[in-house]
């Protein structure tokens, strides 16, 4: 079996190569992608080698893969060969893994739907963790894949008003779209904007979602007193001018880490859940209809086009939001 992969071989300069997929051992899959979908923000960081990347190379980039069972190893019982399901394999045309880390996709949702169910987990890590009360005022710091999904799942839990902020205004379109209450553009007034819409000193839960340093000092501005800044986005630097007697200390602020990396492993416990459990829950959500997905596809290329999708990744056009990768 010859398949197809995505190799990162030094920063700015990736390439499709042949490989040959091994065998499974006896608890894995082989699972022939049919989609895989770029994860923006965080592929872009490894391909530049950005700060707090710690990237090494060659390095095989990806995450979400939709595809078939072609193979399995003589213990796994839980799959059937051509059954459909999602991974966190890489950029490639065939995924050797862990049958235990395959979920099953529900036969009424779409490949280019299912595939987003990783970035959808990820955006759940700061809305599980913020413990959402019914009626509380929730504010997104981001209008990306991330914020977007931050935003629709904060308001699944009962967020409200939920509210989107970014400097993009096509974003925020998206955002507001399927999304968003209501959205404010990220710029000077953006502080006594939100306390006018809300008719108090600022969001009771503030999701950090750009990775951009300078956004911390706005999300805990942007937070009530006694409010709780989840810092979802991964930062690629420092944040300058926090004065955490002025900015955190006096508001009675709690701030959450709600990087992926803090789930557990074993067992769930209040704002902690396993992965497969939130990959599973993700795409519930998707096949009832709770979640949306379709405006926030951008862009469609075959795998042998990968190295012109991370061309357009690199410069950074603000519409760049899904980019799918059809393998088939």
């Amino acid at each position: 079996m010859t398949g197809q992969r995505v190799v990162v071989i030094e920063p700015n300069h990736i390439v499709v190569e042949a490989y040959e997929p091994p065998a499974p051992n006896a608890n894995e899959v082989i699972v022939k992608t049919s989609v895989s979908l770029i994860s923006p923000g965080t592929e872009r960081a490894f391909f530049l080698a950005l700060p707090t990347t710690n990237a090494t190379y060659p390095l095989y980039p990806g995450y979400s893969v939709v595809g078939e069972v072609v193979a399995r190893g003589e213990q796994v019982t839980s799959l059937d060969i051509g059954q459909r399901v999602t991974c966190t394999g890489n950029h490639m045309s065939h995924v050797v893994i862990a049958a235990e880390k395959c979920v099953p996709v529900p036969l009424e949702l779409k490949d280019e739907s299912a595939v987003f169910f990783n970035l959808i987990a990820i955006a759940m890590q700061a809305v599980h963790k913020a413990r959402i009360e019914l009626g509380e005022s929730v504010l997104v710091l981001g209008a990306g894949l991330i914020g977007i999904f931050a935003m629709q799942l904060a308001r699944q839990s009962g967020g409200l008003p939920v509210i989107g902020v970014d400097l993009d205004t096509a974003r925020l379109k998206l955002a507001k779209h399927g999304g968003a209450d209501s959205t404010l553009l990220a710029d000077d007034a953006v502080v006594s904007n939100l306390q006018s819409l809300l008719q108090a000193d600022g969001a009771k839960v503030v999701i950090e979602a750009t990775g951009h340093p300078d956004a911390v000092l706005s999300a805990f501005q942007l937070a009530s007193t006694k409010g709780r800044v989840l810092l979802l986005g991964s930062l690629r630097g420092e944040t300058d001018g926090v004065n955490f007697y002025r900015d955190v200390h006096r508001k009675g602020l709690t701030i959450i880490g709600a990087h992926e990396i803090t789930r557990p492993l074993v067992e769930n416990s209040p704002g902690y859940w396993k992965q497969q459990d939130e990959h599973n829950i993700a795409l519930r959500l998707l096949a009832a209809g709770r979640l949306h997905t379709d405006h926030l596809i951008s862009h469609h290329f075959k795998a042998a086009e990968f190295p012109k999708a991370y061309e357009i990744l690199a410069s950074w056009d603000t519409s760049v939001m899904g980019m799918m990768i059809h393998w088939d």
